[in-house]
């Protein structure tokens, strides 16, 4: 039924063809200021769509760079009209445990600490914490404590659900 809903809203488009546009429309905007995107998302939630950016910049994002990407993306968006129903424009950053979704993003925080979610079990584990040492096409590569004891684990990248930073605690 919600796809069937989305369709109609988006001209028959798909959510991730929309979601896109958007980030096409959002990419000069974010490259003007030195900014990059971490993830939008398109949203419907108790009722209401809501379109989510996460953007950072080397250093750090504040919230007056978040004021900055809303005026200006939240300006584009009213001249352009890409979506039909009314939403919330959020513009944040991505906090302190943030996704780690492209290889970018990935080779900036090798010997950070991370969390891996894992679509199989591996070694009887559906999640690994511990720190990012390579990053290849193919796999990662984690130093994790195992008790009292640090060892190095591969994952497929195939068998990564989710892959964000972790806070160790």
């Amino acid at each position: 039924m919600l796809t069937l809903f989305i369709a109609d809203y988006f001209g028959g488009m798909s959510l991730d063809t929309k979601v896109e546009e958007l980030k096409a429309i959002l990419k000069p905007i974010l490259d003007q200021h030195d900014f990059f995107l971490v993830d939008l998302e398109f949203v419907h939630e108790r009722g209401d769509w809501y379109l989510r950016v996460y953007a950072d910049k080397k250093g750090g994002i504040s919230i007056d760079d978040c004021a900055l990407i809303s005026e200006e993306y939240g300006e584009k968006l009213d001249e352009l009209n890409p979506i039909e129903p009314a939403y919330y424009l959020e513009v944040s950053s991505p906090g302190a445990e943030r996704p780690l979704k492209n290889d970018e993003s990935l080779t900036d925080y090798v010997d950070d600490y991370v969390h891996a979610s894992l679509y199989q079990k591996q070694d009887g584990q559906k999640a690994f914490e511990g720190t990012l040492l390579e990053v290849t096409d193919t796999k990662i590569t984690l130093n994790i404590k195992v008790k009292n004891l640090r060892k190095q684990v591969e994952i497929s990248r195939d068998n990564i659900a989710k892959l964000r930073l972790a806070i160790e605690f």
